[in-house]
């Protein structure tokens, strides 16, 4: 597997590598080894998952653990990085709070915006390491942010939130290649301990994949959100009851009742009523988006500017033109209407390959936004 970076010059410089205890930041570690690099790597402690903890999640204990031998075998020194405070009041708060508002968080970009990169280059600063390193299937040349090369990993989507002067920094030593190319290449390397490591793919802090748990233990059984509420539809019918909206997401069709002419989707959650808003998948469309908490990676674009603006991870990206921009807000016109344009999600924005920024999706434009209020 080929990689983006070469070893420098001279002395060797240093870099923390953010590791995980998963089989890519390993491989990435390797390969700065291999390179010249003084490595130095380091496990971020996030959160307390008590005793009921599913194969292995990323940061628990046991990764923890998988980690400090990985950097026992390259000989390079591992520490772990106490942010468990940090990671709670930026990442884990907002995603109790976000659901309570009615709208799906995506924790991962609040997590590379502020732990991965922020706090982490705080420590690197700290041990005068020039660089940073993560196990991202993502590119950086010339000081731009690119896609992974396998487009199936691309993570770039979780990436926009960083800070544009953090690229420079960044090294990437996975995103050159493909997942497949990764396990072979942690085989070569013998890192026995994560070559055949099952990838997770649920929230670190949820790994049983019920998110209500969560938001049970910081605002309690009765937390409105956790409460019941009608399910209605766009002309106000209540159709069935529900047991807490944060149970919901746009575009979703499980849970919801049956006995229509058509499939019935959630398009709107309305938390002042805790109502549950579904319709056919017309109303789901989307000609537009209002986004804010925008950062960009480039100088900000004009308004007028053609780009592509992804909604959802696995979504495809489809072009759209800046109509309004008013400091950390973006409004764009969409080139084809889009389904299940999900506030507190993100809308990440590229030019081809590039990624050029990105912000938190505060609404849809094109669809029925002004739904009526319950009858009292």
């Amino acid at each position: 597997m080929s990689t983006q970076v070469t070893s420098p010059a001279g002395t060797p410089e240093r870099v923390l590598v953010a590791m995980s205890g998963g089989v890519d930041s390993s491989v990435a570690a390797a390969l700065l080894v291999e390179q010249g690099y003084d490595v130095v790597g380091a496990t971020m402690k996030l959160f307390c998952y008590g005793e009921e903890v599913p194969d292995r999640p990323c940061c628990s204990l046991d990764s923890i653990d998988d980690a400090r031998r990985v950097c026992q075998q390259l000989g390079v020194p591992h520490y772990v990085l106490n942010l468990e405070d940090r990671f709670g009041a930026d990442v884990v708060d907002d995603f109790v709070q976000e659901y309570a508002r009615g709208r799906t968080p995506i924790p991962c970009v609040r997590c590379n915006t502020f732990t991965k990169f922020r706090d982490l280059l705080r420590k690197a600063d700290a041990i005068d390491a020039r660089w940073i390193a993560t196990g991202h299937y993502a590119r950086v040349q010339d000081g731009r942010l690119l896609r992974g090369q396998d487009l199936s990993k691309d993570q770039t989507y979780f990436l926009w939130g960083v800070d544009r002067a953090v690229v420079s920094r960044m090294l990437l030593p996975v995103g050159d290649g493909t997942k497949a190319e990764t396990r072979a290449m942690a085989r070569r390397l013998g890192l026995a301990v994560v070559s055949e490591k099952v990838e997770s793919q649920d929230i670190c802090f949820v790994p049983d994949g019920d998110h209500t748990k969560i938001i049970r233990q910081r605002l309690g059984a009765d937390a409105p959100s956790l409460s019941r509420g009608p399910i209605v539809t766009a002309n106000g019918r209540v159709v069935g009851e529900h047991d807490g909206h944060a149970r919901f997401t746009i575009g979703q069709r499980r849970g919801l009742p049956g006995g229509f002419a058509e499939p019935m989707y959630v398009v709107a959650i309305r938390p002042a009523e805790r109502a549950v808003v579904i319709g056919p998948r017309e109303q789901l469309l989307g000609r537009g988006l209002v986004a804010r908490g925008v950062n960009w990676l480039v100088d900000a674009p004009a308004v007028g500017t053609m780009l592509d603006v992804q909604v959802r991870h696995r979504a495809r990206a489809v072009a759209a033109e800046l109509v309004r921009a008013a400091g950390d807000l973006v409004e764009v016109a969409l080139q084809e209407p889009v389904a299940a344009i999900t506030p507190g999600q993100s809308a990440v924005f590229y030019d081809g390959a590039q990624l050029l920024g990105g912000g938190f999706i505060d609404a849809a434009v094109g669809q029925r936004l002004a739904l009526p209020v319950l009858a009292a």
